[in-house]
């Protein structure tokens, strides 16, 4: 069966109320809910479902708080969920995962026996979602379109997209996964070959993609903020709750994300009941319908009709890989040959302060960029064929800048340069912050629209020498509107100032991330799926 495109449609409001209404009316008494900090396991107790969950499910929170369960959450990406799971570093940290998927845990040898029973939540297809000027333009607006057309569109410079990473994100994996299985007509799951057979189209495709990110909702507030293409591909529930899109549903498939909460097989009894309560609390007809109109997500149990905003047409479901090697191969595919190569300038604090254990941990976060880390997520974190990586040091005033340009092919002997410049890093004197920074953005004035420029800024202190923030401001406010687009990705150490920090990733538009109390390498792997 096809579907057809079609614009987005929304809930009346009247609608909607009454639904969440009778949700709060209905549902049981406030329980907790606690968040628990990137990396860190949760406290346990005989009363606590302790998950570990996909950032997906962030926004229904408010809702677990009235589930009569105790939950705590620690989020963490679909790959290094994936893997620590199927190791066995969830079993006894965690009592159940929650991610958007299990399709590429379900690939990992052993995977398997770590898990008991799933649940399948609710749903969301991963689509594409256009300014409604646009869909008009290309005609997509009231027919059905296929992945093959969107490709030719792309090819010809029709329009442009942003869409997540797919080693760092579920959505982008699974739209990667969807446009490599339409092009390549795979009647049944992809396999190596056609892998290797489909990138030429997969290069056209993305040849389009103007915009990068590590998470579904990133993106989204990204486009939401700044816009820059014609829209995104994410999750439906994220764009029809975004204003001026028409959703285009492929007539030959889609990837569909089915939030299957799942219990580990290494939870006790008594967390077996707490997951049973919690997940026959989900799928009540009540919760379901709050689901779908506060996260506009699909009901998953045939008694709540769908809302009117996901239309009538039945959606086909196109083959997902049933091997971890092509799975892999189709990841490695889009990073070393299909996606907009990067261009990644690291400033990087060398002053005294960071003296000691410090200048380590900085030296062990490059070294892991370089293909140290061996794990899958750590493969594909890595530095990549075609990249273009710039370190600029900085402590009394920014040092020179050292350019790695990766090849196509065999780039094994430029990671090892990075990793010797890496390791011989060393501390002393002050701090020049945004001497560094400033480096970068003139650096960043060779940019062209062959590469995704960012920046990734590393302090463990305040700005003690050089030009200041103010100053830094009032020079990037001169810069070409180009060179303004490159974002600072902020990463928090030691003792940084933490509201200048915020400050530089506001007016760059980038973000902020927290080494302070975790790995500064795991902080630094995090900030690649946004590169």
């Amino acid at each position: 069966m096809s579907s057809v495109s079609s614009p987005r449609r929304t809930v009346p409001s009247t609608v909607r109320l009454a639904a969440v209404a009778l949700a709060l009316l209905t549902l049981p008494a406030l329980a907790a809910l606690t968040a628990c900090a990137p990396g860190a396991a949760p406290e346990d107790g005989p009363d606590v479902l302790r998950v570990l969950a996909g950032s997906e499910v962030k926004d229904l929170e408010p809702m677990l708080r009235r589930s009569g369960v105790q939950v705590k959450i620690s989020y963490a990406g679909t790959l290094d969920g994936a893997e620590q799971v199927a190791s066995g570093g969830a079993d006894g940290s965690y009592d159940a995962i929650w991610f958007s998927s299990n399709r590429y845990l379900s690939l990992i040898d052993g995977a398997s026996a770590r898990l008991s029973t799933e649940t399948k939540i609710m749903s969301s297809p991963v689509v594409l979602g256009l300014t409604t000027a646009k869909a008009k333009e290309l005609g997509w607006a009231d027919r059905p379109v296929t992945w093959e057309q969107i490709a030719t569109a792309a090819r010809g410079k029709r329009f442009t997209f942003g869409m997540t990473n797919p080693a760092s994100s579920n959505s982008g994996f699974s739209a990667l996964v969807g446009v490599a299985a339409a092009l390549s007509d795979a009647g049944e799951a992809l396999s190596g070959e056609q892998v290797t057979a489909v990138t030429p189209k997969l290069k056209d495709f993305f040849s389009a993609q103007r915009l990068t990110s590590g998470s579904s909702g990133w993106l989204a507030d990204a486009y939401t903020r700044e816009g820059g293409v014609d829209g995104i591909v994410n999750y439906e529930s994220v764009l029809l709750g975004m204003k001026g899109l028409s959703l285009i549903y492929p007539s030959d498939g889609v990837v569909t994300a089915d939030y299957p909460l799942t219990l580990l097989a290494s939870a006790r009894p008594e967390k077996k009941e707490l997951y049973g309560k919690l997940t026959g609390w989900l799928r009540t007809p009540e919760a379901q319908r709050e689901i779908m109109t506060t996260t506009h997500r699909r009901p998953i149990i045939p008694g709540v009709r769908p809302g009117p905003e996901f239309g009538t047409a039945p959606l086909l479901e196109l083959p997902f890989p049933n091997r971890r090697a092509a799975a892999d191969a189709l990841i490695t595919a889009y990073l070393d040959e299909v996606r907009v190569p990067a261009r990644a300038l690291f400033v990087l604090d060398t002053s005294g302060s960071m003296e000691g254990g410090r200048i380590d941990a900085l030296r062990q976060a490059l070294v892991t960029l370089t293909g140290a880390d061996t794990s899958a997520s750590g493969t594909f974190s890595r530095f990549r064929s075609r990249e273009s990586v710039v370190m600029i040091p900085f402590n009394d005033s920014a040092g020179q800048p050292q350019p790695f340009a990766l090849p196509e092919h065999d780039p094994q002997p430029v990671l090892a340069q990075i990793r010797t410049y890496a390791e011989n890093l060393r501390a002393g004197g002050g701090t020049a912050i945004f001497d560094g920074l400033r480096a970068a953005y003139q650096q960043a004035a060779a940019t062209g629209r062959d590469h995704y420029t960012s920046v990734v800024l590393m302090t463990d202190g305040e700005n003690t020498n050089g030009i200041s923030y103010d100053e830094f401001m009032m020079f990037y406010r001169t810069l070409p509107l180009e060179q303004q687009r490159v974002r600072t990705f902020v990463v928090l150490f030691g003792e940084s100032d933490v509201e200048e920090m915020r400050k530089i990733a506001r007016l760059t538009r980038g973000a902020v991330f927290d080494a302070r109390s975790g790995s500064l390498a795991s902080a630094f792997k995090e900030i690649r799926g946004y590169q």
